[in-house]
């Protein structure tokens, strides 16, 4: 956060190089584009093989074999989620929200990606279907889907306002891992990274850059929707802030459900589609 009142004078020059042109960091230009009329055609041809219903406060694990849908739905009241992803068979590839967010911005919609952590750095999941696309960006700023915000957890709860409070999404996300590989907490928490907010409406304030929430424009029908790229292990926490209207990391709050739907297309639906390769570099780094 930058200072109300300067330390330093501003140079003669101020104006000047203030003024100076921004340029993109990663032109996409030369990405290759998802093939969304193939992905539509399948999805047209797909039925609901597994749901999971996520209850308000906690989090739930699911799989989404590669070539398949998953959709997370607002079913009862307007609540976002926290979205971990990693590969099935690999849990040391998983969802990289920096470059997903270096790649298509800070908040994400239909045709934009989710990108996979180095070395792999490939796309393992295509949004295909969002129906909260209308929203744009709004007057503040504000747009929904983030990847600028980090997923709230014990550990900053407790820098800001002390306790122990065991709902935030870390946690949440870590205690779903933790039962699904069998294993300890300690050992589940270090797969659990920065999250896709689903359905959170979320932006920077232009005067002092902070990160702002505000209430998601999500009601219950709502969906995101993916197309899984390679075979995925997904974990879905629905906040303790509920529709983070007013505070996060709360019992206060009201909170619902969310719904985790997979479907699975027609065998004959995607040919000529195959799975991402993994990132070409030779990993030499210049040895």
């Amino acid at each position: 956060m930058k200072p109300e009142t300067p330390a330093s004078a501003p140079p003669q020059d101020a104006a000047q190089r203030r003024a100076v042109a921004p340029v993109i960091c990663y032109p996409v230009e030369d990405l290759p584009a998802p093939n969304l009329a193939l992905y539509r055609a399948a999805r047209d041809t797909a039925t609901k093989t597994a749901e999971v219903v996520v209850p308000p406060r906690d989090a739930k694990v699911f799989q989404v074999p590669a070539g398949h849908f998953f959709r997370i739905t607002s079913i009862e009241g307007p609540q976002v989620g926290d979205l971990n992803l990693w590969n099935l068979h690999d849990l040391a590839e998983r969802f990289y929200s920096g470059k997903t967010r270096a790649l298509h911005g800070t908040h994400l919609s239909i045709s934009d990606r989710i990108w996979s952590s180095q070395p792999f750095l490939r796309p393992i999941a295509t949004i295909v279907n969002d129906t909260l696309d209308w929203y744009g960006f709004d007057e503040f700023g504000g747009s929904v889907h983030d990847v600028i915000g980090t997923r709230c957890d014990p550990y900053t709860h407790n820098l800001l306002a002390g306790g122990q409070y065991h709902h935030c999404c870390h946690s949440n996300l870590t205690r779903a891992l933790a039962d699904y590989l069998d294993c300890s907490t300690g050992e589940a928490e270090p797969h659990i990274h920065d999250v896709l907010n689903v359905f959170m409406c979320t932006g920077f304030t232009r005067d002092t850059g902070q990160y702002f929430m505000k209430a998601s424009p999500v009601r219950p029908g709502d969906y995101l929707e993916f197309f899984a790229e390679i075979d995925l292990l997904g974990a879905l926490s629905a906040c303790p802030g509920g529709d983070c209207s007013s505070e996060h990391s709360s019992d206060a709050a009201a909170c619902y459900p969310l719904l985790v739907e997979v479907f699975t297309p027609d065998k004959r639906a995607l040919q000529g589609w195959s799975q991402p390769p993994v990132n070409g570099y030779d990993r030499t780094h210049g040895v």
